[in-house]
């Protein structure tokens, strides 16, 4: 077997203690690898990169393109920027992969039979960062969620049922609410369902999916879902099997992997010794499956549910009536690699097949667009809708009109109640006459008469129809 040359970064908190257990056991279980370090996580920001990562570390990922991290900690503070998020994006890592499993009776759980896998979409959504203050009262998050990144998530989750003998795919989404934004997920997911016929597709609103994860987990197989509530679902997943520190990830990209624990770096427990390793020996068995080297990947799993089923266990696993021997981080280590070349005997033996296949996004022709209005955001604390709308049709001139003014998304005018409270936020929607398009002429002519009329307008947004298609929200009470 050809040996293999992997990034390791050792971060901060327990991530040196747990990254040297973990290596621990990947060479006395004969993984073929080569080790080149790089720093990056605190000592990195504080150094002057706000990123938490310096450029020759990105060379080394670029280079050997297997990433195994440990936790790192963000200094608190404005300007320092995620650097799992940077990594994820700047490397094209679009799927995040959490398999959330229960290891019952060895670890306490209320789910015995949970075995579900989230497949989180990494790149986009309201992770993409881009925020706003537009007034005095008012911030805005953008959320982005793109058909790229929808078909590659999707398709990604269906081809790891495929592989892995899944039976079920359910998309979470919320596009009762977000029917645009949500709708083209839900859409593209129903699409790419009717290629996979051997495979359940379902879908479900994502409130009322997390419920049922967190109430009844063995209904659910695989889950994709976009990336904030991915995350948020994946945390919840992970501790109903019995502990997130037993969660490992991957994220995942079309010629670069990222592996590492789904839990912190535990600045309060850094130093004793006791902090459980295995996220991020989960997360190295990912890894190990991902560079070809399966058979190791089986040995030191089984090896490690081996040692559960013994009943030795760190302390944030430990119970009086399932533990045998708590123990420390490296004699948990060293227990696993005493157990190397043995089966467990409760627990379901570890077996990992073929990964799944990653197809490139292929772009469609374009669909023609035609421009039918702007909404024109206002900053105003002291106006009414009616005395903003006075103002506004006085600018409105022969080639669009003021259709409606609403206030965080509810209408206000025309015929608005008076019981809606009103933040100095305005969005105004300006149409084309006789449902007429538009040009980006007029929209600029608009700008500069409401300009002259010393109107503060803070942002706007094009109104277009797709296809024929409107491809902007109604307003809420119109």
């Amino acid at each position: 077997m050809t040996k293999k040359t992997i990034t390791v970064a050792h971060g901060d908190g327990i991530g040196p203690e747990i990254m040297k257990a973990t290596l621990k056991i990947l060479e006395a279980a004969g993984a073929q690898i080569e080790i080149e370090e790089i720093e990056v996580g605190e000592k990195v920001y504080k150094s002057g990169f706000n990123s938490g990562i310096k450029p020759e570390a990105w060379d080394s990922l670029r280079k050997n393109k297997v990433l195994l991290k440990a936790p790192i900690t963000t200094p608190q503070g404005g300007g320092y920027k995620s650097l799992n998020v940077t990594i994820r994006k700047s490397m094209g890592l679009f799927a995040n992969v959490r398999p959330c499993v229960s290891y019952h009776p060895f670890v306490k759980t209320n789910h015995p039979q949970m075995d579900v896998v989230i497949i989180r979409e990494n790149e986009e959504d309201l992770y993409a960062g881009i925020e706003h203050r537009q007034t005095d009262e008012v911030v805005q998050c953008l959320k982005l969620i793109t058909k790229p990144g929808s078909e590659k998530i999707i398709r990604y989750a269906f081809e790891y049922a495929k592989s892995y003998g899944r039976k079920k795919v359910t998309a979470m989404i919320k596009d009762n609410i977000m029917k645009l934004s949500d709708g083209m997920f839900h859409q593209i997911f129903k699409e790419i369902s009717k290629e996979y016929p051997d495979i359940e597709a379902d879908h479900m609103i994502i409130d009322i999916g997390m419920a049922k994860v967190a109430n009844n987990p063995s209904q659910f197989d695989v889950i994709v879902t976009p990336n904030l509530y991915g995350d948020i679902l994946s945390d919840i997943a992970a501790e109903i099997t019995g502990s997130v520190g037993l969660a490992g990830s991957c994220n995942i990209g079309e010629n670069i992997a990222m592996f590492e624990a789904i839990h912190g770096s535990a600045p309060d427990i850094a130093g004793k010794g006791i902090a459980n390793p295995s996220g991020l020996l989960l997360s190295s068995i990912q890894m190990l499956v991902h560079i070809g080297q399966k058979e190791v990947a089986e040995k030191i799993h089984n090896a490690w549910m081996v040692t559960l089923e013994q009943g030795i266990h760190t302390g944030d696993i430990y119970r009086d009536d399932l533990s045998h021997k708590k123990v420390g981080t490296q004699e948990f280590a060293d227990a696993v690699i005493a157990n190397l070349g043995e089966k467990p005997h409760t627990l379901k033996t570890a077996e990992y097949k073929s990964l799944p296949q990653i197809f490139k996004y292929v772009r469609k022709p374009a669909e023609p667009k035609d421009l039918k209005g702007v909404d024109v955001f206002v900053d105003d604390l002291k106006c009414t809708p009616d005395s903003l709308a006075e103002v506004l049709q006085s600018c409105q001139g022969d080639d669009m009109f003021l259709q409606v003014i609403t206030n965080r998304g509810v209408k206000v005018w025309p015929q608005g109640f008076a019981e809606t409270f009103c933040t100095d936020h305005w969005r105004c929607r300006f149409l084309g006459n006789d449902d007429k398009s538009v040009s980006h002429k007029d929209v600029i002519a608009l700008l500069s008469r409401l300009d002259e009329a010393k109107v503060d307008f803070i942002k706007t947004e094009q109104l277009y129809e797709f296809s024929g298609k409107r491809a902007y929200s109604a307003a809420q009470g119109t």
